[in-house]
Parts: C-alpha cells; structure tokens; sequence
C-alpha cells in the first residue's frame, strides 16, 4: 500500500465521483508512471450502476477510512511448526532479523521464537546445576520448537486501525506481534517501531475538496493532490500540494482536458464513464453549471467513446445523455432511504451543519405519492448525521424545476425565495443545480 496511489471522490458518490476517480487514475498511471488505484468513498447509485455495467466496467474499490491498518505494515516471513527441531527455527532467524514464526498444522499461530524466547528457554534448560551446563546446542537444537516458543504473543486483525490499539502495543514488553486475518490464519509479523510510524496512505481527492465530504480519517492520509469544480472548503495540510478547482460542470471535463494536454485519449469504456458524469453533473448539457469548456468536453469524449465496437457505438452525446439521467430518474423503484442518501452532500454554515440530497424524476408529482415516506426518511437522515437540517431537493429533468422536502429547518429558512405548497414542500421553478442555485441560496440566508 505504501508505493499506491488511491484516487478517491466524495463520501455517496455520484456517477462524475466514481469516472473522474477511474479516469484520472488511468491518466496518473499513463503519462506519470505512478501505481494508482481508482476508489470510492461509498456504494454506488442506481445511475453510476447502470452504466458500469452497460460498459462492463467494476466499480472501484471501497476506500472508507484512511486510518493506516495492520495490512501496511505486516511482513509474512517464513515459518516452521510446532513439532519440527529447533535448528529449523534457527535457520529461518538467521534470516528474518531474529524472529521465527511457529505456526500449528491449520496455519493459525502457536508461538514465536525470538532472542528472548530463546534465552529463556536456555535459561530453563541449563538452570543451576552444573551438570546441565554440558548440554551441547546440536543437542538443544533437536528439541521441538515448541518448548522455546513464546505463546503469549498478541494477536491483530490485519484490517485493524493501528490507532485503535496503540496504547495496548506500548505497554507490552515484546517487540513483534501477530497479524491474522478473520479466521485467526497466519498473516504476517509486524513490529513495535514499525506501527508506532506506519506508512501514511498516498490519496488523491477528486470531485471535491471538503474532508467532511471525504473518506474517515483524511488527516492521516498523505494528501497529494485535489481536483475538484466545487466551492472551498478543502482540509489543510502539512505540505504543500497540487491543487485545481475549476468552474466547470464537472470534474470529468477537467480530467478529459488533462488528457488532451497529455496528447493521451482514453480507452472508449472510460471515455463513456467519463461523458456519463459530464452529462450527469450538467443534466446533460442543459444545466446552469454548464460551460463552453463542458460542451467541448463532451465532443472530445463522444470522439473517444462513440467508436466501432464500442458499447457506445450507435449513440450520440444527447441520446447517451437521455439514457443516463432516465437511468436515475423516478421514485418508485428506489426505497426512500435510498432516495435520500444516494446523492448526499453535509455542509457547514456558522453555527449550521446541514445536508442536502437530491434525487431526480421525471415528473414532480410523483413526489405526492411519496411525500410521507420521503420525509420520514429525511428525518432519520438526520438524526443520523447529527445535522442541524436537512433537505431533499427533487429535480425534474424534463421540465427543469425542483420541489424541497425539508426536515427541521431553521426559522431563517423562511425566507427562501421559493413558493410553499400545500404539502409544505417549496416549488424552486427554474433550480436544478444544488451547487450553483440552491446551495448559495441557503449559505446566504445562513451566513448573514
């Protein structure tokens, strides 16, 4: 894990957070060599869902929490068993440092040979009595390694966070431990010296730039770039690092900008990722994000996606971008906890935290059927966040408008500058952007 670079998007990704983070690892590992690994923070949407598979594409792999594990800095080294003479535990010392792994039939751990166990053992078998102090090492070293094996050696999970027993580690007196996987086989040994400094876990953050936005335990990451098109709030750092927030419509634009400046294209099934989140984050070119920039990313895209005997092959910019947003519009396939959690984002105001979720359909009436499922559900969202408010904002695709659920807002919120309906949701005619026309709406009325 230490030579890896993770290239993350944001906590509930949305389909332009998983093809930025897919497309800007393949460019990092193309034009700079670097060992990057796609990632995400989060399970991924109905949407992101469809196309990874119509593009037979895996999802990247779950990053959750940065917190250096037990996995970065275990050695497997080699070992012997119980049974077997010590000499085989000598041999493998000799190599290893001082340390020889003793492990039962099974492969789970019975005990450690180290200087210590070693001395001690030597210490039980010579004693004070002269006559035992003739025994010679060839016959010492006959003996099974169990009788100089120490068996009271900790045990750690290998997907274990080293902070959470680092108190525990220190108070012991031995240097080496067990690392397990979870059916307590054999991993690996690990050191005191090593978990005290364990190697930091290399991230690049795209799609965003807040650490509340972010996988669990950021700070302990070693943060070596941003690449995001959404407002400030990015966490500090030790040292200085690359960093590029652009107004555009997506952070699929930025990265297909990169590549052409590389003199790179991608292949057509990322090529297709990276233009689903473009038309996605721009509700397929027609949102108020959208730039000149956006639409020229969607040409140089639909050039690399649309080729012969691509899964593309027969689509255009507009017709894959219909598919795309039909793809994660509607309410009634989705479960309300679903609806309100798929594409979530937690902010800060003041004395506020709040979260705002969006989901799309492609008729606001829908939501009648829904309403009490739907605000249920945002209340519980919540109280699990421990956020102050929330809201749902729905967006209709086709027409362009949006209706807000809200769950405990502020008084201040009175005065949004939308209507409210009989139902107590707020008609926001013409607002489909979260970024861009709602969310500065509120921070203003927060903020004053």
């Amino acid at each position: 894990m230490g030579s890896q670079v993770y290239v993350v998007g944001h906590v509930n990704p949305d389909t332009d957070s998983i093809a930025s983070a897919i497309g800007y690892a393949w460019l990092l590992r193309e034009r700079d060599g670097l060992d990057t690994v796609a990632a995400r923070a989060g399970a991924t949407n109905t949407q992101t869902a469809w196309i990874l598979k119509l593009l037979k594409m895996e999802a990247p792999v779950l990053i959750t929490d940065a917190s250096p594990r037990f996995e970065s800095v275990v050695r497997r080294l080699d070992s012997t068993t119980p049974e077997s003479p010590l000499r085989d535990a000598w041999a493998i010392a000799t190599r290893t440092g001082g340390i020889a792994p003793v492990l039962n039939p099974g492969g789970d751990p019975f005990g450690l040979i180290t200087g210590r166990s070693l001395f001690n053992f030597m210490g039980k078998m010579v004693g004070v009595n002269p006559k035992n102090q003739d025994i010679g090492i060839s016959k010492i070293l006959e003996l099974p390694c169990k009788d100089a094996a120490d068996t009271n050696i900790l045990k750690f999970n290998v997907n274990t966070k080293i902070k959470d027993v680092v108190n525990r580690i220190l108070r012991e007196e031995g240097d080496e431990f067990w690392v397990v996987d979870e059916k307590g086989n054999y991993v690996g040994i690990c050191r005191q010296r090593d978990l005290l400094n364990p190697p930091r876990i290399r991230i690049v953050l795209v799609d965003h730039n807040e650490a509340q936005q972010s996988v669990a335990s950021l700070e302990e990451a070693q943060l070596l770039e941003i690449l995001d098109h959404h407002r400030l709030g990015n966490p500090s750092t030790h040292i200085p690092i690359k960093m590029s927030v652009d107004i555009v419509g997506s952070t699929s634009t930025l990265v297909s900008e990169r590549m052409e400046e590389s003199g790179f294209s991608a292949p057509p099934a990322i090529s297709g990722l990276m233009l689903a989140g473009l038309l996605s984050d721009t509700l397929n070119l027609t949102s108020p994000t959208t730039t000149e920039r956006d639409k020229k990313a969607a040409e140089r895209l639909s050039r690399w996606a649309f080729v012969k005997g691509s899964r593309l092959e027969l689509e255009t910019s507009h017709s894959f971008g219909i598919k795309v947003l039909s793809a994660s519009a509607g309410l009634s396939n989705r479960t309300a906890q679903d609806v309100v959690t798929s594409d979530l984002k937690v902010y800060n105001a003041g004395v506020y935290d709040f979260a705002i979720a969006q989901a799309e359909v492609s008729d606001l009436n829908e939501i009648n059927e829904h309403l009490s499922m739907l605000q249920t559900a945002l209340d519980s969202l919540r109280a699990n966040k421990k956020v102050n408010f929330a809201m749902l904002m729905v967006t209709d695709i086709v027409r362009g408008s949006s209706r807000l659920i809200l769950s405990n807002p502020p008084a201040i919120l009175d005065e949004l500058p939308y209507i409210t309906l009989s139902d107590d949701t707020r008609l926001a005619e013409g607002v489909v952007s979260r970024k861009k026309q709602l969310l500065p709406v509120v921070l203003g009325l927060l903020e004053d």
